[in-house]
């Protein structure tokens, strides 16, 4: 009894090995997708990040220090160049300016008394009534007067000059994209003249700041066809061209990107500054071709064998194991 039990289980045993094997056989069997060669346009692409700016921005600032006492240009004013923006109190530059006229004329009188003193000393010398030396004193005190006299035309020419620059004019044509100051406000030019605006010249004209990356920079070229997005406008693509690739290498967390500015025309202002650009950059293309699936050049059979059969050694599939 006991010796028909234990055969009963071996059968049963084999039965169910054998059933596994072949069950694994076939879930392991290879599985062909199929699709037909088509003809068409292949394009290889470099895609990349940027932001939106103009092409000519001008930041103005003042070279004096004083208080706001008037603005007369805001946001998104259109101005022409010697426009007046603002205009810094002058009260203390004018004082200043007065100031260093009195010591001009100071120094103009001082001039012609020494002039005076060194003709009498000249005369006098003619006749032997005074020494050589008396002479070069005299001409020594006339040369000093001179030298004062045009240290204070040059301290009268800077007043005049920080007084002019308590007007502030546009440098050129263009939109007032950003305005820095109010009325009341206090302007401190230090090391650094402080952002009173920002003008952009024309924005019919834009252009992307993008940054590519090292591996793909060898691709990128002057004249190559770019195209981006914008998130205000989704659906639609700007076209542009590649203007320049600058040779400043930029590292940011041990990534090397170079800046690349791509040229837009923005005929209806859709183009804001400071947008952000999803970039393509159309490196190469070729039309009409024949096309087959990329998947297709990736297939790689996980057991190394092809078409259900062993590799051979030297084939694709055997190199690739």
């Amino acid at each position: 009894m006991v010796r028909r039990i234990v055969i009963v289980a071996v059968v049963v045993l084999v039965a169910a090995a054998g059933f596994f094997v072949i069950r694994g056989r076939k879930a392991k069997a290879v599985e062909y997708r199929t699709e037909p060669l088509g003809r068409g346009d292949i394009v290889m692409r470099v895609s990349a990040t940027g932001t939106v700016k103009p092409v000519t921005q001008v930041e103005i600032g003042s070279q004096v220090s004083g208080t706001v006492l008037a603005i007369h240009a805001d946001f998104n004013d259109r101005v022409s160049e010697g426009d007046l923006l603002l205009q810094i109190d002058p009260a203390t530059f004018r004082a200043q300016l007065s100031q260093a006229r009195a010591n001009e004329m100071k120094a103009q009188v001082s001039v012609d008394d020494a002039a005076r003193a060194l003709r009498r000393a000249q005369e006098m010398r003619s006749q032997n009534l005074v020494s050589e030396e008396a002479l070069e004193t005299a001409l020594s005190g006339h040369r000093q007067a001179l030298a004062s006299l045009e240290q204070t035309r040059a301290s009268r020419e800077l007043a005049e000059a920080n007084l002019r620059y308590t007007t502030i004019r546009a440098p050129l044509s263009g939109v007032i994209v950003s305005r820095n100051v109010d009325v009341g406000q206090t302007v401190a030019a230090s090391l650094q003249a402080p952002k009173l605006f920002v003008i952009a010249n024309d924005l019919t004209e834009m252009q992307v700041e993008t940054q590519i990356d090292e591996a793909d920079i060898g691709k990128i070229s002057e004249g190559l066809e770019a195209a981006f997005t914008v998130d205000a406008y989704p659906e639609e693509s700007f076209r542009g061209s590649v203007e320049q690739v600058r040779l400043e290498p930029i590292e940011q967390q041990n990534v090397i990107t170079y800046t690349t500015i791509i040229r837009v025309r923005n005929p209806e202002l859709k183009l804001k500054p400071g947008m952000t650009a999803n970039v393509t950059v159309i490196v190469n293309r070729a039309d009409a071709v024949l096309k087959v699936a990329n998947a297709a050049l990736r297939f790689r059979p996980k057991d190394g064998s092809q078409n259900g059969a062993p590799a051979r050694e030297g084939s694709p599939a055997s190199a690739r194991s």
